[in-house]
Order: structure tokens, then sequence, then C-alpha cells
């Protein structure tokens, strides 16, 4: 069993508003977007001059003209992440990171992350796009628990808009950035506790959603969003189905829309005040939209809560995990 100490997130300033991208004149506008995915406002790394000016015709610019680089992201995720869990930098004995759209293809992102905080531990990147939240946690949940260090950082940095075509208004109205960390540990306990994690892979399906190298996002969006629904559904039925008539019982769903995060609570009998998002606010941003919602909770989460956080991702990939909250004295 994994316990979460602390987990943070970090949101950039520059705003992506539905007024901003009706101005690009791609064809949409806020009642176009408001029915079609449910999102106001995402943030972004990029400067709101240069999309307006280049709509990214040139990802490999993007990294370029960039406000913040992953690592500068992660940091201030990580730190509140660590202030939650009462801990310094130095207490952390191994850094795990995973981006969709990396900052660098060599070293590991994680090294990158590990020096911005000063931390000299073991550094390492797994990544499975929108679903490396829950892989990094099922990953360590699979390790014996006296071969990891007491407290594991890992990290989630999504700088998705670099690869956006702000030409394209089916991808342009759906991404956002942001970052989350969380601080782990297998043998100290905390008031958190991972009772349960699950993932895999439609492998065979892995080219229903890719950003070639420095290139755009791509998908086939009615493909990506069944395959959404249905998983995260299923995952969703799974874990509640040992907990009873559990009436704190919270969903965290993967941020990819607002109608698809509600088609799937209304298939698995979820009400909206189990239910926990911040898609509307901020958009897709990738791995780290489950996590900084719970993030967001966090000071709300009490005794008796169980969360359930359903994820899914290119790959074809899913993870799922549940958390239990107790009064740990």
């Amino acid at each position: 069993m994994l316990y979460l100490h602390g987990i943070g997130h970090f949101h950039p300033e520059n705003v992506i508003t539905n007024r901003f991208l009706e101005e690009l004149g791609i064809g949409t506008d806020e009642a176009w977007i408001m029915e079609r995915v449910g999102i106001r406002e995402r943030r972004t790394v990029l400067p709101l001059d240069y999309i307006r000016e280049t709509r990214n015709r040139e990802p490999r610019v993007a990294h370029e003209v960039s406000l913040y680089r992953n690592a500068q992201m992660a940091a201030p995720a990580a730190r509140m992440a660590l202030e939650r869990a009462g801990l310094a930098p130095a207490d952390i004995g191994m850094v795990i990171s995973g981006s969709s759209i990396p900052s660098y293809t060599t070293p590991a992102e994680a090294a990158t992350v590990a020096a911005e905080l000063g931390i000299d531990a073991p550094c390492l990147d797994v990544n499975s796009a929108c679903t490396t939240f829950g892989m990094q946690v099922d990953l360590l949940n699979r390790m014996a628990p006296d071969k990891l260090p007491p407290f594991v950082l890992i990290t989630q940095p999504e700088g998705i808009t670099r690869a956006i075509d702000f030409s394209d208004r089916s991808s342009a109205v759906l991404f956002g950035d942001a970052c989350s960390a969380a601080v782990l540990s297998a043998t100290v306990r905390s008031r958190v506790a991972v009772v349960e994690s699950n993932c895999g892979t439609n492998a065979a399906a892995w080219e229903k959603v890719s950003i070639p190298f420095a290139s755009h996002f791509r998908q086939d969006g009615h493909a990506v969003q069944g395959f959404a629904i249905r998983r995260m559904t299923e995952s969703l039925q799974a874990l509640k189905a040992g907990l009873g008539d559990a009436r704190q019982f919270r969903l965290i769903g993967h941020q990819a829309n607002l109608g698809a995060l509600r088609t799937v609570c209304e298939r698995a009998g979820i009400a909206d005040s189990q239910h926990w998002h911040n898609v509307s606010d901020f958009g897709n941003t990738g791995s780290s939209g489950a996590p900084a919602v719970l993030s967001a909770h966090w000071d709300e989460l009490e005794p008796g809560d169980r969360v359930a956080i359903c994820l899914v991702g290119a790959g074809l990939t899913w993870a799922n995990l549940l958390l239990a909250v107790e009064d740990v004295r």
C-alpha cells in the first residue's frame, strides 16, 4: 500500500479565453465551445501574442518562446506538495517525472526537476501521456516497499499548448497547460492511502491519438471520446462495487471535456456533489488534470472519504486509483 503525504498544482498565468479563440478567426465562438466541450478558459505557457500572430504553425518555435520549461512548472507544484507533507527537498529519496511534451529528450526530465528543487536523489521518467499520474502511482505500488526510499516525489508537467495548431478549432478549444506533483511513501503512513491501483493499455489502437516528434497534436476524436467514456465508466463501476452506498464517495476523472465527464457520471450514477472537476476553468491539461483537481480539494478531504481517480489517455491507456482517507493519529 502507498500513502499520499502531499499534493500540489501549478497553472501558468496566461489565460486563453473563449473570446481570444473567437478573435483568432478559426470558426468558433463562446456558444459553440460551451456546447461542445464546456470549457471557459485555459492556461498556456506560450505568449498570447505568439499564438495570435502565428497560430503556432511551428511547434519547434513554441519550445523556444515558452515562458516556462517543464521543470519550472514542476517546482512550484512540488513545493506545494512538500509543504503539505511537512517535508523538505532533502527528505526526497527519488524523483519520477513524466510529460506528454517533455522540454528535453535527454536527460530524464526528472533530473531537471530535481535540479530546480535542489534535490540530490535518483531520477527517472515514467510517461504514459494523460494517464501518467496513475501509472506512476501504480508502478510504485507494485514495487517492494523495502526497496523504495521513505519518500518519493512524482511530477506531471504538461505544456500541451506547445503542440497545438491554433488554426484548428477542434484541438485549440480543448487544451491548457499545468503541472501537478505528489509526495508518496510505501512505509510512512499518512491520512490518505492508495488502497487500490490498476492500469492497462490497448496498444493496437495507439495511433488514435499522438503527437509526432516536433509536430502538432492529432487524434481521432470520435474514437478517443468513445474509448474514454466507456473505459472510465467501467473503471468507476468496478471501484464502486465494493463500497456499497458510500455517501462520502468522490469521482475525479480524466479532465478531457465536461460533456464526457457528465456522461460517465450519468451512466455510473454519480451525483453532481460527488463529482470533482476543473476542466471548465483550465481545459484538458493532460496528466496533470486529475491530480490538480485532487490538490484543489486537498483541504476538504475528511476521514471516511473514498476518492476514485479514473484516467484514460494516449496509448490507448487507462489507470485507476482508489484513495481512502482515514484519521491517522
